[in-house]
Parts: structure tokens; sequence; C-alpha cells
């Protein structure tokens, strides 16, 4: 009986001592994959996790910049049509220039000033403007939306350059592309975040703004950076999206890739009030999220009850946020 007991407190004190803002993502993971293995058999077949990862990629890419802008302190809720914009973008470059390998050259080329530009164009706002964050993204989401309709006529942007859809639907050792971009956009951003200068300011922005402009760190600047890093990856998850479809629609291409990119930075740990972040967490918030969806559509689950799943998640990790802080 002793012997129960004191196993019973040794694992309540084991379980006390792990820290959740590490390691719970991590630990998310685990146990939703073994559950999955057991809900479906076809959830740990190749093809399938493969599947689920080149999903979670397009998504998951733009949450690594939206990781930098919510630990600042601010807000982008422009991501999905600026992904439709710069990728209409793309597609026109594409075809204008031949689709050959010049022309997916310059179409990337293209599509990272573009991204930038846009980025730049929040952060310029917000930071000079002292306008909200949220304000100034609520409505350059209706501007980016509204101009890729109308450059678009309302209609599909489309290509035949089979040579481009090799960049979204190609494989490289049996892994999809847009897999392999999002871990080495993982690796850097990591090592931007925790071994340098703009990381180390990104997060004392976050933590107290008024503080970090007494330590002499320029908060604008830095601000102003992590909004066009946000539309780098925007852009880089453009041409992803595009090349695999050959194609983009102007009204659905995008649409709630801001939500998805704000979940998987806050189930991945990242505070939403600023200030601490993980980019490793990140990533981990993002497989969560393509884990849930993709068990939802093995199990059956009406896909208009998906999105009622996925607000409860982020309701849970923002709770445990609450609680722990």
């Amino acid at each position: 009986m002793k012997t129960s007991k004191t196993y019973l407190t040794k694992t309540k004190n084991f379980l006390k001592e792990i820290d959740l803002s590490k390691y719970g993502p991590l630990i998310a993971v685990i146990v939703l994959v073994v559950a999955s293995s057991f809900a479906s058999p076809y959830f740990l077949r190749w093809r399938n996790i493969t599947n689920v990862l080149r999903q979670i990629s397009y998504t998951g890419i733009i949450a690594l910049g939206m990781t930098f802008v919510i630990i600042a302190g601010g807000i982008d809720l422009s991501v999905g049509s600026m992904t439709a914009f710069v990728g209409g973008i793309v597609i026109i470059m594409v075809n204008h220039f031949g689709g050959g390998v010049l022309a997916i050259f310059i179409a990337i080329a293209v599509a990272v000033l573009m991204g930038a530009a846009a980025g730049a164009f929040n952060g310029l706002i917000i930071t000079k403007g002292k306008v909200a964050p949220f304000i100034v993204t609520l409505g350059t989401w209706g501007m980016f939306r509204s101009l890729t309709l109308y450059i678009s006529g309302a209609g599909e942007f489309r290509t035949n350059s089979q040579l481009f859809s090799e960049i979204g639907m190609g494989y490289f050792l049996n892994i999809p592309i847009p897999v392999w971009v999002l871990l080495v956009f993982t690796a850097f951003y990591g090592i931007l975040l925790n071994r340098t200068k703009f990381g180390r300011y990104a997060c004392a922005i976050g933590s107290n703004e008024r503080v970090a402009k007494y330590s002499a760190i320029n908060v604008s600047k830095i601000k102003f950076i992590t909004y066009i890093i946000t539309g780098f990856n925007v852009a880089i998850t453009s041409v992803l999206l595009s090349s695999r479809l050959n194609s983009i629609n102007p009204t659905t291409a995008g649409s709630g890739f801001e939500l998805d990119a704000i979940a998987a930075v806050i189930i991945g740990g990242t505070a939403l009030s600023g200030g601490t972040g993980s980019v490793l967490g990140t990533l981990l918030g993002a497989i969560i999220l393509g884990i849930v969806n993709n068990m939802l559509n093995l199990l059956g689950v009406s896909p208009y009850l998906q999105g009622t799943v996925r607000g409860l998640v982020i309701i849970g990790a923002v709770l445990i946020q609450r609680q722990r802080s």
C-alpha cells in the first residue's frame, strides 16, 4: 500500500516538474498520434502522413513569421488575403514570361518583393502611424482581397506550366518539397529568435514596450521587421500554394490562413500578450491542428463542425496559458 502511494506521489511530483510551456505541445502531438493510430487504421500510412505535413506547411510557414509579430506584441489578420494577392501576381508573372525556368525565378523574386512590401506597409502604418495592429491588418485584410478580385476580374488565375507545378507537387527523399521548406524555415527562425539580438529585443518589446524603449531598443524598427518577415513568409507560401494548384482562386485562396496561423502560434505556447514564444512550439502547434483536421476527416465528421473543434482547441490553449501565468 505504501509502495503504491509512494509511486503516485512521485508521479505527481514528476508531472508538476514538467515545464508545460516547453513540452506541452510535444506531449500533445504524441498523445494525438497515438490516439489517431488507434482511431483509424489509415492514419499512420505514409501517404496520409505526407498529406498532413503538406497541408500544414502552407499555414505553418506563415505561422513562423506570425510568431515574431505576436512575441513583439502585435497581430496580423491580413496574411490570408495577402496570400491570395501575392499568389495571383505569381501566376501572372509565370504566364507573362513564358512558364520556363527564368519565368519561375522572376515570379519567385517578384513574390518575395511583393510580400515583403505588403508586410512593410502593415508595419509602417503600425509603427509610424501609431495605429493598433488589429485595426491596420483588418483593413489590409479587406484591401488585399479586394485588389486580388479586381486584378483577376473575379476570375481564377491559372497557368499551364508543368515545370512550375513541380515546386508545390514535387518530392525530395520521398518528402514533399513544401515540408522541407517548412523545416528549413523552422531551423532558421529558431536561431533568429533564440541566438540573436533581434530575437531578444522582440521578446523584450512584447514583455514591456516602455522598459524596452528605456533600454535603448529601437522598438519601431524591431516591430517593422517582424511584419516584413511575415510578409516574406506569406510570399513563400503563395509560391508553394499557387504552384501546387497551378492556379489561385481570388475568393477562397488563403481563406482562414490567418486564423490557422495564429492558432498554431498560440497552441505552440507563444503568449498572445507577447513577450515569450517558441518557433519549435509553433511548428508543433501547426502539426496538432493538422492531425486534428485529418482525424476529423478520417472519422467522417461533418466539415461544418470542424471549425467548432478547432475553435475549442484554441480556447483550450488560451485557458492553459492563463492558468500558467
